[in-house]
Order: C-alpha cells, then structure tokens, then sequence
C-alpha cells in the first residue's frame, strides 16, 4: 500500500508529465485557452492513460521482453519480442484514443468540435507514450504500481493544463506587453510552473 501511494504521489508532482519531462506540450498549450476545453482533454489523456498503462505492462511482462513467453513452455524461454514493444504500445494507445474519440462525439459534441484535431491527436501525444516507456524503465513489481502510476501522470497532466487554462483566462483581461501576448507569456508562466513544481523533487515520499 505504502508502494502504491508513494508512486501516486510521485507521478502527480514530483515527475510530473508537463513540468519535470515537458511531454505533451504540444496539447498542452494548444487546447489550453479556456478551462472547460482543458478539462476535457485533460480526463482524456487521464483515461486513456489509466487505461493503457497496465495493459502494455502486462504485454511487456507476458509477451514482448525476453523470456516472458516462459509460461508457454520451455522452447519459448529464449524468445525476445522486445524489438516490437514501441509498435505495440502505440497500437494500444491508438484503439483507446478511438474509443474516447467515439464515446465523446457521441456523448459531448460540443467538446468534440471544440477540441478538434487534437482529440485523436492523443494517440500521438508524447505524455501517454512516454508513460509506457517509463513503465518499462522503472520495472514497476507488479501491474497494481503500473495502473497506479498511469493513473497518477493522467491526474498531473490534468492539473498542469488546467492550471494553465485558468492563467490563461485571467490573463485574457491582464495588460500583457504586446510581443508576450499569446504563447510568449505561456511559455514564460509554464516555466515559472515547473520552478513551482521543482519544490515537490526534495520530498522524501
């Protein structure tokens, strides 16, 4: 339990996706002008996140790294599927991108138009991808610490771009200089952020 919470935690603020690796910047700062657009992306990339993490990780354990094909029988302890890992995980992020694109047309049209091209852009997003290859370096004990990370990076994601929208909005009525209007003020309070959220790097968790 204290394994699972500790990676929860971590995952939220001290690795975070945005302010410790600057992945997923893209969305981030495209679909994050307004709170409510942000929020939806936001439970997307949470979603399918939540949803990918303990699937690859199981298919890396039980199928693609060497030797995890043991259970089938000695003759296939030697074999080393790990070269087809990157295809495979993109594969899984792809159909669960699909789904969430569907379930939101069908269920919020309004969002769905409002996040336009960005939405099934998630099955490219760096932020789900990565969250897959840092399952695989961290060799998490068992598939429990990998839903609970995958969970915990969705959640931080989902913080950073909604933070950032809320800014955002506020600064729709604050006397920004002309040549920081837009993207340049961004990427200025972006950086004050992860500064921000350096502070969590010293907690002993």
């Amino acid at each position: 339990m204290e394994e699972l919470l500790s990676t929860f935690v971590r995952s939220i603020f001290v690795e975070n996706m945005v302010f410790a690796y600057y992945l997923g910047m893209c969305s981030y700062l495209a679909v994050s002008k307004n709170v409510k657009t942000a929020l939806g992306l936001g439970l997307a990339v949470t979603f399918v996140l939540f949803c990918t993490l303990p699937i690859n990780y199981m298919l890396e354990n039980y199928v693609l790294k060497e030797g995890a094909l043991a259970w089938m029988g000695e003759q296939y302890q030697s074999v080393d599927l790990s070269f087809l890992s990157l295809i495979i995980f993109v594969a899984v992020i792809a159909s669960f991108v699909q789904l969430v694109e569907m379930v939101v047309e069908k269920f919020a049209p309004a969002l769905y138009s409002s996040l336009g091209i960005f939405l099934p852009l998630i099955a490219v997003n760096c932020a789900i991808l990565g969250g897959s290859l840092f399952m695989q370096q961290k060799e998490f004990a068992n598939v429990g610490v990998a839903t609970v990370y995958g969970l915990g990076s969705g959640i931080g994601w989902l913080l950073a771009i909604v933070g950032i929208a809320a800014i955002r909005e506020k600064l729709a009525y604050s006397d920004v200089p002309k040549p920081l209007k837009g993207l340049g003020i961004t990427f200025i309070i972006t950086g004050l952020m992860g500064i921000g959220f350096m502070c969590f790097s010293g907690l002993n968790i």
